[in-house]
């Protein structure tokens, strides 16, 4: 348990420099944050295994951290240095961490679920016991392409996870007026369980949920959608700036009441952990995240002459 505090606690420092480095013209484009959504994060990671794969979206920086990747290279990747996670080519929108099983991120939504699936095919074809894991969002759920997924997962039990992050709005558009009923529920369709956690600041009631969905998909017994009820405290993409207020002050009050990080602590404190050792990982994480960024600092930007390399193309045609 104090290592989900840990991993929470890290991806809360991490995206919370991000935040700032962005702002400060250090990290080009923009970056999509976890802030809020800490306890779905690290509850649907920690029940993965170390050898299982996950598919993320635009807000994927969680995820790896999630799964225990080190913060250098995902920092380094941030800001598209060449130690980056991609050699400094995918950036914020598209990373991947092979090294804990991180297949991907797109910033093309619903794009990612598909690859996740082609993972749990090629675990039943080899039978390795592995299974895969798709993150999607609400605005997400309404894609047919997980639907095919879904179908096909279906069809051949595939040892699969779709696991919905709804945080209920998709940029600026609450999820209520977009989607028709639960999205849980659509699970039936295709022969597949549904499971929607209520409190997703709960890290322990989202990690009971997945963990389930897992040991099912590799007991060879198929696929399951999890959907996890949440909400993001920043805005949809730091620097973001809309005409008008979508959210009203009284509901993201409540949320913020409810930060996972503050409602784990209290839990831990009450299993008898000193203030002392939940401190200490506080001053940590933000240990690991000067670090990142030290190391981020001191790596340099890729050479010209590596700008097509790992591409399907023709170097001698694109010369």
């Amino acid at each position: 348990m104090i290592e989900i505090q840990r991993r929470m606690l890290r991806i809360r420092r991490f995206d919370e420099r991000a935040s700032k480095m962005v702002k400060r013209g250090h990290i080009p484009g923009t970056v999509h944050t976890s802030i809020g959504q800490e306890a779905q994060v690290v509850g649907s990671t920690f029940a993965l295994g170390d050898g299982d794969y996950m598919s993320g979206n635009h807000r994927s920086h969680g995820h790896p951290i999630g799964k225990g990747s080190p913060l250098g290279p995902l920092m380094a990747e941030l800001v598209g240095k060449a130690t980056g996670v991609c050699k400094g080519k995918g950036g914020s929108l598209h990373l991947a961490d092979f090294s804990v099983g991180s297949l991907g991120e797109s910033g093309i939504v619903g794009s990612s679920i598909p690859i996740a699936t082609g993972a749990a095919l090629s675990s039943k074809v080899l039978d390795n016991g592995r299974v895969a894991l798709a993150f999607f969002g609400d605005g997400a759920a309404n894609q047919g392409v997980l639907y095919e997924s879904m179908n096909l997962a279906g069809a051949w039990k595939l040892p699969m996870i779709f696991l919905c992050e709804n945080n209920q709005y998709a940029l600026s558009t609450p999820a209520h007026t977009v989607t028709s009923g639960i999205i849980a529920d659509r699970a039936a369709g295709f022969g597949m369980p549904g499971v929607r956690v209520e409190n997703g600041q709960a890290v322990l009631a989202v990690y009971d949920a997945v963990k389930a969905a897992v040991d099912r998909a590799r007991a060879g017994e198929g696929p399951s959608l999890v959907e996890v009820v949440t909400y993001r405290y920043n805005e949809h993409s730091e620097g973001l700036r809309l005409a008008t207020d979508y959210r009203n002050a009284e509901e993201r009050a409540d949320w913020l009441s409810r930060d996972p990080i503050v409602l784990f602590r209290e839990h831990l404190a009450l299993q008898g952990v000193g203030s002392d050792e939940l401190d200490l990982l506080e001053s940590d994480a933000l240990e690991e995240v000067d670090a990142a960024v030290a190391f981020s600092d001191n790596s340099p930007y890729p050479d010209l002459s590596v700008a097509f390399d790992d591409l399907y193309t023709d170097k001698e045609l694109t010369a």
